[in-house]
């Protein structure tokens, strides 16, 4: 098992939401051994749960003190009242795990309205990875921690996008149309790393437009993929108003990627290597509990920063480049972006093999950068 940088308050209840696949039930059970552990996903406990909430307070011993962990919390909504009046009554300390906050949104349910924590759960990072982070194969297969075991990672991510649709999205009746969501899946991995056109993906599958904003909401429910906003914090120029979509791992992007003898190295390999830099970012900065809010920025003229992280910790901007040597012209969106947000910091990352400064700008070397995120993340912090 691979160590995980995600972090909790002790004696504080927290959720723990990820994709399948991200490793937090491991996560869970190597960090909370002596856990009382309810699983959801067994028929016997679901069914009984699912009939009375209120036989979860007959699971739990008498005088018991330690750590709770539900899993899948999602497939009994209605428990979360129950875990509410134990909270309050005996002052017991949950960990709730999820793929998925649909059914809790869809409830009403305000997940315990404060008395528990959020926290998030992302692909291995390339910091946890260690030795076994290697570029070149990070950038084709992501980080899910099963690629690192599995003979044969391409047919893995496969079936796991085919798992999704199957258990997440058919049997949890996100959709009666499965056929439809399968094929806005292939045209939505075409605006990977690119302003979301939601007319246009609606053409291409030919799904009316209102269906293809539900399909939209129900790859973020289900925390397959995100939107990324526009960042126009004291904007100073005209911006871009639509966000940028993104699948949350490189990997399982490439395996919903349809590829024809049309499609570019370069189309593709662009946009897998700006993925996995943002599935970096958002996985650090929610395993560090750094609080940045990430965007990008660009603006109708067409000067564009890839990723920009604001918070308490500072401002901090990336470019990201399949160049392997630096060149002023990859520096062009930084630089304007510097003119009008000075206090930034300002990074391109690239596969060169030297750190570089110009312009207010650094050139750091992809591998490296990645290895030592956490670091360059939380050093603002720290000042």
């Amino acid at each position: 098992m691979y160590p995980r940088i995600t972090t909790y308050t002790p004696g504080k209840s927290f959720f723990l939401f990820g994709p399948r696949g991200t490793g937090k039930s491991t996560w869970v059970k190597s960090a909370f051994p002596n856990a009382l552990y309810i699983d959801l996903l067994e028929a016997g406990k679901f069914t009984s749960l699912t009939a009375d909430p209120q036989r979860l307070n007959n699971l739990i011993p008498p005088g018991f003190s330690g750590w709770i962990v539900i899993d899948e919390i999602q497939k009994v909504p209605a428990l979360l009242d129950e875990v509410h009046r134990l909270i309050e009554n005996r002052g017991l300390a949950f960990v709730l795990t999820g793929s998925s906050a649909r059914k809790l949104r869809r409830r009403g349910v305000n997940l315990l309205a404060g008395r528990a924590l959020t926290r998030e759960m992302h692909p291995l990072t390339a910091s946890e990875l260690g030795e076994d982070f290697v570029l070149e194969k990070s950038w084709h297969h992501g980080h899910l921690p099963a690629v690192f075991s599995e003979p044969d990672p391409d047919a893995y991510l496969k079936s796991y996008v085919q798992t999704y649709m199957r258990e997440e999205v058919l049997q949890e009746g996100l959709t009666r149309n499965i056929g439809a969501f399968a094929r806005f899946l292939e045209a939505a991995s075409f605006s990977q790393g690119s302003t979301l056109n939601i007319s246009e993906v609606a053409r291409e599958c030919t799904v009316e437009r209102k269906v293809v904003e539900g399909y939209f909401q129900i790859l973020e429910d289900i925390l397959l993929a995100t939107r990324l906003p526009v960042f126009s914090r004291r904007a100073k120029r005209r911006l871009v108003a639509h966000p940028k979509f993104y699948v949350f791992d490189v990997g399982v992007f490439r395996a919903m990627r349809p590829r024809g003898p049309l499609d570019s190295a370069e189309e593709i390999g662009g946009a897998a290597l700006e993925t996995l830099v943002f599935q970096e970012l958002r996985a650090v900065n929610a395993g560090l509990g750094l609080g940045y809010d990430i965007h990008y920025w660009r603006t109708t003229t067409g000067a564009e920063v890839d990723f920009v992280l604001y918070g308490e910790a500072g401002l901090l901007a990336f470019e990201v480049k399949r160049s392997p040597r630096p060149r002023k012209e990859d520096g062009r969106g930084l630089k304007a972006f510097h003119a009008d947000y000075p206090e930034a910091e300002c990074y391109v990352l690239y596969r060169g093999r030297e750190r570089v400064f110009a312009d207010n700008i650094t050139w750091l070397p992809m591998e490296d950068a990645l290895r030592n995120l956490p670091s360059l993340l939380a050093k603002r912090r720290l000042r």
